[in-house]
């Protein structure tokens, strides 16, 4: 099974997501700041990744687990499900892919931290609104985490997209 997190900018809840997913963050603690900032790509994508499907590693079932960041674009997930589903069909592929959405979990503090870091590169003002936002977020996340890992084990489908509107 393949999991894609995304999210407008791929680079704040998707990597906290993918960690947890791996893993590589504890579940049972409120994230510190050393925490979040060592997380691989938290804070370090910019806007010329946008639509890089970034591979950050295998989880314990065997699964590879992926973020990519949309940006503004309402067509890149449909057109990656729409990929994804002719490229399974024309190479018999039986792998299913998840992609779930981490833009519910997003606190203001963090779209604010966003805008100041990587879009004006003002860190002094970015970084601790986005370390704020994480500590916010990071219970919505790790819930959103089980919910998309769930949907990985019962979907019946070969490409799930889950928008998790419910996480707001």
């Amino acid at each position: 099974m393949i999991y894609i997190y995304n999210d407008f900018g791929g680079t704040h809840t998707t990597a906290l997501a993918a960690a947890y997913h791996l893993k590589n963050l504890s579940t049972d603690h409120k994230l510190t700041k050393e925490e979040i900032l060592a997380t691989p790509y938290f804070n370090k994508l910019n806007s010329s990744d946008m639509g890089k499907i970034v591979f950050h590693g295998i989880d314990d079932d065997g699964n590879s687990v992926y973020t990519v960041g949309r940006g503004a674009s309402k067509h890149l997930l449909p057109a990656l499900n729409n990929l994804s589903l002719l490229l399974q069909e024309k190479y018999d592929g039986s792998e299913k892919i998840i992609f779930s959405n981490t833009s519910p979990t997003v606190p203001f503090a963090m779209t604010i931290g966003g805008l100041f870091s990587r879009w004006l590169k003002i860190d002094f003002i970015g970084v601790p609104l986005l370390v704020f936002g994480a500590k916010q977020c990071c219970q919505d996340i790790i819930r959103l985490v089980a919910y998309t890992k769930k949907a990985g084990r019962t979907s019946q489908k070969k490409v799930t997209v889950l928008y998790n509107k419910s996480f707001k």
